[in-house]
């Protein structure tokens, strides 16, 4: 790809992201820096977009081969992976499983410009100080926060089922009322409600103070090899102190 070629498909994919990602919360990077020089995240993102919309499944190391030529120094990119789930950008990564592109594991593939990646919450466009439900579902693009379904739509996972999002806990040991509220699935907040602390995208940051949550690490630790139970118990022992 020459750097003509880079610039052409940079046009196209910001032409794209005004018209149908920018509102959707998603961050274009900037092509070059301060200094001049093109930037990874556009770089990967160029790569990915090339002769869109005809993409094609690259490899991790084919992007980070493209970039080297621009930093030789760089070993491993991990752009792609950002790009998709974290910055909204419609990318299918093979190690995550994404969906039914057959995307190998450390590969990745730009499904399309015009739809943000399904699980993506921008942070910014997300308002906590209400518990109208309503409003909370429009925010998220009335998507489960959890696995990126639609509502009215058929579930990703569990074909058949139609999904209708409910009012899920950040944190099960609190209220459920505003600053507390992520829109889930109903097969998602069934099977996790009162394990986990959620952040306001959706992942798992704690262990909740719950008989379900202290259950759940109790068996995790009964599956576990001896030297797994040996390390944690001198970590809490250490931890505790």
């Amino acid at each position: 790809m020459t750097d003509e070629t880079l610039e052409e498909t940079y046009k196209l994919i910001e032409k794209y992201h005004n018209k149908y990602l920018k509102e959707k919360g998603v961050r274009l990077p900037k092509l070059k820096d301060n200094n001049g020089r093109y930037t990874k995240d556009a770089l990967v993102l160029v790569k990915l977009a090339e002769n869109y919309p005809n993409t094609k499944i690259i490899s991790k190391q084919e992007l980070t081969s493209f970039v080297r030529k621009y930093y030789p120094d760089v070993s491993d990119v991990q752009q792609a992976r950002h790009l998709g789930m974290q910055r909204g950008w419609n990318i299918v990564s093979g190690t995550r499983g994404d969906n039914g592109e057959k995307v190998p594991s450390g590969s990745y593939k730009l499904i399309d410009l015009e739809n943000s990646y399904p699980a993506f919450a921008p942070k910014r466009r997300v308002g906590f100080d209400t518990d109208d439900f309503e409003q909370i579902k429009k925010e998220y693009g009335y998507k489960c926060v959890s696995c990126g379904t639609k509502e009215g739509e058929e579930h990703f996972f569990r074909k058949g089922v139609i999904v209708k999002l409910q009012k899920g806990h950040m944190n099960p040991s609190k209220p459920l009322v505003a600053g507390n509220i992520i829109p889930q699935c109903q097969i998602c907040n069934r099977a996790d409600r009162n394990r986990w602390i959620y952040d306001k995208t959706g992942r798992v940051i704690e262990v909740a103070e719950t008989s379900d949550g202290v259950r759940i690490v109790k068996a995790f630790l009964q599956k576990a090899s001896n030297k797994v139970k040996w390390e944690i118990f001198l970590f809490l022992k250490n931890l505790l102190r």
